[in-house]
């Protein structure tokens, strides 16, 4: 979008083209005086759109301060794909897999960029997991590998929260992946960046706890879009948690828990005190 004049009312086609082919643009969802509205960051002002950013899109000459509102989940999937261990360092000793493996988390569980994370009662063992997160731009099914970016709107950052007792001893990992405020996801959809080779970060409380580029991910995301949509049809809106790298720890009430994505920015939630029903 070079060249924007805030007072014009410009029209932006979304063409599901290559990745490289793109300027880079940041997308933002916002609430602001009780209206929800997408809209493109540029430095710290927002500038409205109007329309569905998977099709056509209008700038609608307004901005706003980004201090001035609250950003919401930058997108709101029909379906959230995950992938374990993805990268060799979180690996450790279990041999790579075959294929990607893949389990599904829930729309309930997203939050957003500054809001809690909130422990389900008798949760003890939560962990974070710092993930780079794609978002699909357009209908995907039997997609070939050689095609799959193509059918990347842009990239997100993502926290797949995880309680590793219940992970490791349920019969699948509803609880453990999919409660509620376990999918932290955001705080801005970028378009236009290499999602096979950015700088990938999480910390708690100021310290870092994970750092490793996509580059490392064993399963890359041509192979984990090519794969997923021979069995589920994605749709414009769609999310992808690609994994996490490294090891990760339990996180307890009051952390704060940054998760920094190159050319994206920093997904920051805090940890609430335990629910109780």
């Amino acid at each position: 979008m070079k060249g924007f004049i805030a007072s014009a009312v410009i029209s932006v086609v979304f063409c599901a083209t290559s990745l490289s082919a793109q300027g880079v643009t940041k997308y933002v969802r916002y609430a602001y005086n009780g209206t929800d509205s997408y809209g493109v960051l540029k430095g710290n002002a927002i500038h409205e759109l109007r329309g569905d950013i998977f099709e056509t899109v209008e700038l609608t000459g307004r901005t706003v301060a980004l201090a001035n509102v609250k950003l919401l989940i930058p997108v709101q999937p029909s379906k959230i794909i995950a992938v374990g261990f993805n990268y060799r360092s979180h690996l450790g000793d279990r041999e790579p897999a075959l294929y990607p493996g893949l389990f599904a988390k829930y729309p309930t569980s997203l939050i957003a960029t500054g809001e809690e994370i909130v422990f389900p009662p008798g949760a003890h063992n939560v962990h974070y997991e710092g993930e780079m997160v794609l978002v699909i731009g357009r209908r995907a099914r039997h997609v070939s590998r050689e095609a799959a970016l193509d059918y990347v709107f842009g990239v997100t950052a993502g926290n797949d929260v995880s309680e590793r007792d219940w992970q490791s001893g349920d019969l699948q990992w509803f609880r453990a992946k999919a409660s509620d405020t376990f999918g932290p996801l955001g705080p801005a959809v970028v378009r236009g960046l290499n999602p096979d080779d950015l700088l990938l970060q999480t910390r708690v409380n100021g310290e870092v706890r994970q750092s490793q580029r996509t580059s490392d991910l064993f399963f890359d995301s041509s192979d984990i879009i090519s794969y997923v949509t021979q069995f589920v049809t994605l749709e414009p809106g769609d999310v992808i948690y690609t994994g996490t790298p490294g090891a990760t720890q339990a996180m307890q009430p009051g952390d704060v828990v940054e998760i920094e994505l190159e050319g994206v920015g920093i997904l920051r939630n805090t940890i609430a005190d335990a629910d109780t029903p």
